[in-house]
């Protein structure tokens, strides 16, 4: 039987650690479904329609990878997408309490949902959304953290 791995999450924007976890889910599961988080608690800089384009062209070339946007509960999206595995990246030991609060929490809505826990590399591993778009909004270099749409992208919103 065929496994779908939800990858969730704001993808404001979608980084090369993220690009990572997906490259390595992309070896473990049949198919990835990076879910795009409205998640306007957040306030993210970009709206969920650029954010999943920002995705989709980030990620072009990969098989069995699609991008989709969502809003309202995890485990109801991935239901509906008939996934029955959530993928979380951590990045470091502080990241866990959090994870481990999300994955509880979505074990407690569907007992059936399993939660998976990838690590990107280590030159990733200090990398987060909101680091890049700080380091961008003060004009800073994030062409190493970024595919290049996404620089462009940030480059037109941040300046």
């Amino acid at each position: 039987m065929p496994v779908t791995v939800v990858y969730p999450g704001t993808f404001d924007p979608i980084t090369n650690g993220h690009m990572d976890i997906v490259r390595r889910a992309h070896r473990l599961f049949d198919r990835v479904l990076v879910a795009v988080a409205a998640n306007p608690t957040k306030r993210p800089t970009f709206t969920l329609d650029e954010r999943v384009d920002m995705a989709c062209q980030a990620l072009q070339g990969f098989e069995r990878v699609e991008v989709c946007g969502f809003d309202g509960l995890l485990a109801d999206f991935a239901a509906a997408h008939g996934s029955r595995v959530l993928l979380r990246g951590l990045r470091a030991v502080s990241d866990f309490e959090h994870e481990f609060q999300l994955a509880s929490m979505n074990r407690h809505l569907a007992p059936d949902l399993e939660t998976v826990f990838l690590t990107p590399a280590e030159e990733y591993s200090y990398v987060s959304s909101s680091l890049v778009r700080e380091v961008a909004a003060l004009g800073g270099d994030v062409s190493h953290f970024v595919a290049d749409s996404v620089e462009a992208a940030l480059r037109a919103r941040l300046g």
